[in-house]
C-alpha cells in the first residue's frame, strides 16, 4: 500500500509518501510556492497531484492550516493533533509520552497514554512562543537560525512578553554591548520561559519534540532539566505529514483517536 500525507503549514507544505510502512518520498515546499505552482481555484483550492509527480497512491490524508480550505478531492482531512501524535507513534514506537510541537505560529503540548490523547495545552494567540519569534530574532542578530540555536550559556535576560517588543529589547541589549553568544542564549532561554507555563503539568516523563524548533539545541538543553528523557524525532519537520501517512495506511475510523 502507498499512502500520501500532506501537512499544509503556515510557512511550508510538507509532503510524504509511505509504502508498506517505509518512507519513500519527502518534499518541502514554501506555502506560497505550493499554492501558486501546484494548485488551482474552483470555489476551493484544488491541489494538482499530477504536478507534484506523485503516482499510484492508495490512500491520502491531509492536515494543517489549509486542510479545511482546500478541496483535496481524494484526501481525508484530520486535525493537527492527531497527525502529530500518529507521526510520533511511527517515529518513536512509544505508547506513552508528552509531545511538544512548536510550529511557526502555534504551540501544541499533548499528553499521550496507552496511545490515547488524555490531555493537551495549546497556544495559538501569541507569536512570542513560536518558531516565528526565533526567526525574527535571528534576523535582528543577522545570523543563521541554526547558529543562534546552539547557544545556551550565560543568557542575557530578556523580559518582553510580546514578539514585536522583544525585537526592540534585543536591539537595546545589542546597544549595551552584550556579547552575541549571550544574546543568542538569551533569545533561546526566553523561548523556553514562554513554553514552560504550557509544560508545567507535564513534567517528569518522556518528552518528544516535533516541528522545526525541535532542532534548537539550546531549547533541548533547557528542557532536559524538566524531563526524564527528551527525544528529538528523526524528521521533526515532517512529523505531521508522516502521521497522515501512518494514519491513512494503518488506521481506520473505528480505531482513530
Amino acid at each position: 500500500m502507498r499512502s500520501l500525507g500532506i501537512d499544509l503549514g503556515s510557512r511550508e507544505v510538507k509532503i510524504v509518501v509511505m509504502q508498506d510502512r517505509n518512507i519513500v518520498f519527502k518534499r518541502k515546499i514554501s506555502t506560497m510556492s505550493f499554492y501558486r505552482d501546484y494548485c488551482m481555484f474552483n470555489e476551493k483550492v484544488v491541489v494538482n497531484i499530477d504536478e507534484l509527480k506523485i503516482e499510484e497512491i492508495d490512500t491520502a490524508v491531509s492536515t494543517g492550516y489549509g486542510r479545511n480550505n482546500t478541496d483535496l478531492k481524494r484526501f481525508q482531512a484530520i486535525n493537527e493533533l492527531k497527525a502529530h501524535v500518529y507521526g510520533a507513534f511511527y517515529q518513536t514506537k512509544l505508547q506513552d509520552f508528552i509531545l511538544l510541537d512548536v510550529g511557526g505560529q502555534d504551540v501544541k503540548v499533548v499528553k499521550v497514554e496507552k496511545r490515547m490523547i488524555t490531555d493537551l495545552e495549546l497556544n495559538e494567540k501569541c507569536a512570542a512562543s513560536c518558531g516565528r519569534y526565533l526567526e525574527n530574532m535571528a534576523n535582528v542578530l543577522e545570523m543563521p537560525l541554526e547558529e543562534m540555536a546552539k547557544e545556551y550559556e550565560n543568557p542575557v535576560e530578556l523580559n518582553a512578553t510580546c514578539a514585536v517588543f522583544s525585537e526592540s529589547e534585543l536591539i537595546g541589549k545589542i546597544a549595551e554591548g552584550c556579547s552575541v553568544k549571550a544574546l543568542c542564549a538569551g533569545v533561546n532561554y526566553s523561548m523556553y520561559r514562554r513554553l514552560r507555563p504550557l509544560l508545567t503539568k507535564f513534567k517528569g516523563r518522556k518528552l518528544v519534540l516535533s516541528g522545526g524548533t525541535a532542532q534548537n539545541q539550546a531549547l533541548r538543553y533547557y528542557l532536559e532539566n524538566d524531563y526524564d528523557e527528551v527525544i528529538m524525532l528523526k524528521d521533526p519537520q515532517f512529523n505531521g505529514a508522516i502521521g497522515c501517512c501512518y494514519y491513512g495506511e494503518y488506521m481506520n475510523i473505528d480505531n482513530a483517536l
